[in-house]
């Protein structure tokens, strides 16, 4: 489990089902498969509730809704564009783990540009003010609940992460804009011995969806603690595997007796 990891608890589907219907998805009592034979599947945890003609537009607005905390941050998007499914997990179990939201389409009402940060100066201005001079009244605490309000954090598990693209840090992602905008960039040659490898910007990346708030958060907690994780990852696996087996070993054990 990564250092940030966070167990779902559940949350009730119905409601969503219903917002799903209201925005033009058709049940699945009343699908007809030759009438509409491209039409993208709906689940919702497993379950086959429906179809929509328009799977773009219905994800757009789900997730808009989750970003704007109308939906609980646990339920998890995932939609398969080759298999022609969107599934929805709204139940409990599932291991998911933060990141820094990216910016899909400009903003006019925040005035985020498309390829930036949710997370923006003001806001990290407001939490370390927040940090030094607590208010009084509790309500008024932006906090981590007030970063997942303000959709600039996102808690993914392993089926939604499957299906985005996330970069390592903010550094990376202004690379990737200055190369998508067509400006070269100048290699660094210098003789640092102590700097972070970085592998190259992938030219083929359509879009980032999000960014690791850091790359260690990406490890557990037997790998956190190797120093130098990206110098030499055959080590990092040695050591790491030899941490879980130090940890099982100290656990107790029964042994059954046959009668």
């Amino acid at each position: 489990l990564s250092l940030m990891c966070y167990v779902s608890v559940g949350s009730p589907a119905e409601p969503l089902v219903e917002f799903m219907i209201n925005r033009g998805m058709e049940v699945v009592e009343e699908y007809e498969p030759l009438r509409y034979p491209h039409a993208t599947k709906i689940f919702v945890n497993g379950v086959w509730v429906g179809i929509h003609q328009d799977p773009k537009h219905l994800v757009s607005q789900v997730l808009d809704t989750r970003r704007k905390s109308y939906l609980q941050y646990e339920v998890s998007l995932v939609r398969e564009i080759r298999d022609q499914e969107f599934k929805i997990f709204s139940d409990a179990g599932r291991v998911m783990r933060p990141v820094f939201t990216v910016q899909q389409e400009d903003d006019p009402e925040t005035g985020i540009e498309k390829g930036h940060l949710v997370l923006t100066k003001d806001l990290v201005n407001k939490l370390a003010k927040e940090q030094a001079e607590p208010p009084e009244d509790p309500s008024e605490k932006i906090g981590w609940e007030g970063l997942i309000r303000a959709g600039a954090v996102e808690y993914l598990d392993a089926e939604e992460e499957e299906t985005s693209m996330i970069c390592m840090t903010p550094e990376d992602l202004e690379l990737y804009r200055l190369q998508k905008a067509g400006i070269a960039l100048d290699d660094d040659n210098g003789d640092d011995l102590n700097k972070r490898l970085k592998t190259k910007t992938n030219p083929t990346t359509h879009m980032y969806t999000h960014c690791e708030i850091h790359p260690s958060m990406i490890l557990g907690i037997c790998a956190s603690i190797i120093p130098f994780p990206d110098h030499n990852q055959v080590r990092i696996l040695s050591q790491d595997l030899s941490g879980h087996l130090l940890i099982a070993s100290l656990s107790p054990r029964v042994t059954p007796i046959n009668l």
